[in-house]
């Protein structure tokens, strides 16, 4: 039973992939995303509106990558740009446009990226499928870090950072 439950899942993880896998990012995966965007810390759960927009601009390799956060009928703007570094390896870097920029690997239609800002360290994915995306971020503080590990002569440290907050959300293609 346990190895029929096994191929289920290896069969419909492979049916999901194929479904994302003949999609090119990013010109397949321009447009306007909207939904709910939850925040999940030690205060509480907060739910706001949330957009991304990824769209062409007139440079090539340059796209327009921006968050929106809707807050009480007032909208917060991000406009960033993605920059192309190598396309054919998935290097990308997200510009702030204010002197940041953030190092980004596309691997499947997923855009990860990992960054460190006042001792906070950020996690970012957003997985795009065809008519919607993921957007994801964790986020721990490296001062909190907990050691442990083996002894002996194979001796392993080990560090890891507690999560302390999470920002979820599904958002929906606009046609």
């Amino acid at each position: 039973m346990k190895q029929f439950f096994l191929l289920v899942i290896i069969v419909t993880s492979f049916s999901i992939s194929a479904q994302t896998d003949s999609l090119q990012f990013p010109q397949d995966f321009y447009g306007i995303y909207k939904g709910d965007l939850n925040i999940v810390n030690s205060k509480g759960k907060q739910t706001i509106q949330m957009e991304f927009h990824l769209n062409k601009t007139d440079s090539i390799g340059k796209y327009q990558y921006m968050l929106v956060y809707i807050m009480k009928g007032e909208r917060q703007e991000r406009k960033y740009n993605l920059i192309e570094k190598d396309a054919s390896k998935g290097e990308y870097t997200v510009d702030e446009n204010n002197g940041i920029l953030l190092d980004a690997k596309l691997i499947d239609n997923t855009i990860y990226s990992m960054f460190e800002v006042q001792d906070n360290i950020l996690t970012t994915t957003e997985r795009f499928y065809k008519d919607a995306m993921d957007f994801e971020i964790t986020v721990t503080n490296k001062t909190h870090k907990v050691t442990t590990g083996t002894e002996g002569v194979d001796a392993t440290e080990v560090v890891s950072y507690p999560i302390f907050a999470i920002q979820k959300a599904h958002l929906i293609k606009q046609k």
